[in-house]
């Protein structure tokens, strides 16, 4: 037995059930899958999904701050994208 089955992990569900673009839950920031399954996972498993939630947070922080401070390497810019795709569109 590892010492992280001795604890329960707290559910990081806060109540803002809303995907974002990229699919993760903007309230707890775990994916659908992760969402899902949290009842069926260990508590090894729930704490490294914990784990990845605070990192994709950070993440979407430190997005925020270098858009605020004009970073304009952050947006994907199609207006050049000439596919047989954006023809269709």
């Amino acid at each position: 037995m590892e010492q992280s089955e001795l604890f329960e992990a707290p559910n990081p569900c806060i109540g803002v059930c809303e995907n974002s673009p990229k699919g993760y839950c903007k309230g707890c920031m775990r994916s659908r899958d992760e969402r899902f399954e949290w009842q069926t996972m260990t508590t090894t498993q729930k704490l490294q999904v914990m784990k990845l939630c605070s990192r994709r947070y950070q993440r979407v922080l430190d997005r925020r701050k270098a858009k605020a401070e004009g970073d304009e390497n952050l947006e994907l810019d199609f207006s050049e994208l000439k596919t047989p795709q954006f023809d269709l569109i």
